[in-house]
């Protein structure tokens, strides 16, 4: 079993782990865990909504992987010595010690990025050097070791990605870039344009035409077809050099 703990603490930001975590809990023999001091409900930086610390740091003392999310309110937290001291003592014995956007902030505070490489949110870079970390401010994901730091919120499922593929190994997950005609949004077909070789796609009611105007719902066909009900299909799109959209879809095939 992996066990996988993410630090969730008041004024968090929530996509920058709930992107890792909708790839990372999928994975097979994944155990998932929200830790804070205390199990209990804790509040995002958006005030409204509210997540569950599933465990204390007392609770999980030997995680395999760690990931830090950024938040508003990271810079204080990286004066929290119990959280410092956790993150210190479960670096030792973890695979992989993460973090996305401001999370790095952290990882640095607790002495991890001495010297190392690290990214961050681009507003977060400077607090990176002053506690001593090198920061790039050019690179989404920058694995250095056991350590792999991203960039800001979208770049965290770029982090997860990575890490299912390290994880899982290659028996156990397939990443399938597929190019993308220029303008399709997301790596998805609009309603209404068939796919290649495929039927039309039809959404519901009268109004399809109008909806694949406002391109407010597509659908990949041709990965529908390829996985039926037999694989979980995971999507990340990243903008390629040349300009075009590259399709990422994650397919988990079950043994």
């Amino acid at each position: 079993m992996t066990q996988i703990a993410i630090v969730v603490y008041p004024g968090f930001t929530a996509l920058d782990f709930i992107g890792p975590y909708e790839v990372l809990h999928r994975l097979p023999d994944a155990e998932v865990r929200f830790v804070w001091h205390e199990p209990g409900p804790i509040t995002a930086d958006s005030g409204v909504l509210i997540v569950g610390a599933t465990h204390s740091f007392a609770e999980t003392p030997t995680p395999d992987v760690i990931l830090v999310p950024g938040g508003m309110t990271t810079i204080e937290h990286a004066r929290d010595e119990m959280l410092l001291d956790w993150v210190r003592s479960v670096h030792r014995t973890a695979t992989w010690t993460t973090s996305v956007c401001s999370g790095s902030v952290i990882l640095a505070a607790a002495g991890l990025l001495d010297g190392k490489r690290a990214a961050s949110h681009w507003a977060a870079l400077s607090m990176l050097k002053g506690l001593g970390a090198k920061p790039v401010g050019d690179e989404r994901v920058v694995h250095e070791g056991q350590i792999v730091t991203s960039a800001g919120v979208s770049a965290g499922i770029d982090l997860a990605l990575w890490l299912a593929g390290q994880i899982g190994g290659e028996h156990r997950h397939q990443l399938v870039p597929r190019r993308q005609r220029p303008g399709v949004v997301h790596g998805q077909e609009p309603v209404g344009v068939p796919v290649e070789g495929q039927p039309e796609v039809r959404a519901p009611g009268d109004d399809r035409h109008a909806l694949a105007r406002g391109g407010e719902l597509r659908r990949n066909v041709a990965a529908d077809r390829a996985c039926a009900d037999d694989c979980d299909v995971h999507r990340a799109i990243r903008t390629h050099p040349s300009g075009n959209n590259v399709d990422l879809t994650l397919i988990f095939v079950p043994q």
